[in-house]
C-alpha cells in the first residue's frame, strides 16, 4: 500500500470514530430526553440502537487490526491505530451507559422521578462537552485541549457527590423513597463513568501527540 493510500485509510478511521462520537453523544442526549419527560418509547429506542453503536465499534477494530497486520506502521502512525482502537472501545462503553439509563427509565415505568431533575442534566451535558472536547483535540492533535478535558472531570465528579449526598438523605428521612432514589443514583454514576470514559479519550489524545501513556489523576478529591 502506497503512503496516499495509507494516508487516506487513516483519515477514513478517524472520520469514522467521530462519526460514533457524535452516535454516542445522540444517545446520551436521548436516554436524558427520555428520562425526564418519561417517554417510553424513546427509551426503548435508545436501548435498541445500542446495537448500531456496538457494530461500529467493532468494524472499526477490525479495520485498525487489518492495517497494523497488514502494514506494520510504527512511530506516530502506529500510535494513531492504537488510539483509534482504544477510543473506540470508549465509545462503545459509553453507549452501554446511555443504553444503561434507557433501561433504568424503563424500569420506571410511568412513575415520575424522586426529585425535580437538575444535576443529572448537568452531569450529562458537561460529560458531553468533555466528550466533544476530547475528539475535537483528537482531530486537532492538541495535547493541552485534552489535557484540560482531564482536569474538568472533577467538576463532574463533584456533581456526583452532590446527587448521591441529596439522594441518600431522601432514602434516610424516608425509607419508601429508597427504589426510586436508587434509580436515580444508577443514573448519576452511569454519567459519571461516561465522564470518565471522556477523560480516557483525552489521555489517549496526550498519547498520541506525546507518545508517553500516562494516567492524568488531576482530581482533587
Amino acid at each position: 500500500m502506497v503512503r496516499a493510500d495509507f494516508d487516506r485509510h487513516l483519515k477514513t478511521l478517524q472520520d469514522d470514530l467521530m462519526t460514533l462520537g457524535r452516535r454516542v453523544e445522540s444517545a446520551v442526549y436521548k436516554a436524558l430526553e427520555a428520562l425526564k419527560s418519561r417517554d417510553l418509547e424513546l427509551s426503548r429506542r435508545v436501548v435498541q440502537e445500542d446495537d448500531v453503536i456496538d457494530q461500529m465499534r467493532f468494524k472499526l477494530e477490525e479495520q485498525c487490526v487489518d492495517l497494523i497486520a497488514t502494514q506494520q506502521p510504527i512511530a506516530i502512525d502506529l500510535r494513531t491505530l492504537v488510539a483509534v482502537l482504544h477510543i473506540s472501545v470508549e465509545l462503545e462503553r459509553m453507549g452501554d451507559y446511555a443504553e444503561g439509563i434507557g433501561r433504568i427509565s424503563l424500569m420506571m415505568g410511568n412513575e415520575p422521578p424522586l426529585k425535580p431533575l437538575i444535576d443529572i442534566p448537568r452531569m450529562a451535558e458537561r460529560a458531553c462537552d468533555m466528550l466533544r472536547r476530547s475528539l475535537d483535540a483528537l482531530v486537532r492533535r492538541d495535547a493541552e485541549a485534552a489535557f484540560q478535558v482531564c482536569k474538568d472531570d472533577d467538576e463532574v465528579d463533584a456533581l456526583y457527590d452532590q446527587v448521591y449526598r441529596e439522594l441518600l438523605t431522601y432514602m434516610i428521612s424516608d425509607p419508601r423513597t429508597i427504589q426510586r432514589a436508587t434509580y436515580l443514583l444508577w443514573v448519576a454514576h452511569d454519567l459519571e463513568r461516561t465522564a470518565d470514559r471522556a477523560t480516557n479519550i483525552a489521555e489517549r489524545v496526550i498519547f498520541l501527540v506525546t507518545g508517553k501513556l500516562t494516567e492524568i489523576n488531576v482530581s482533587k478529591y
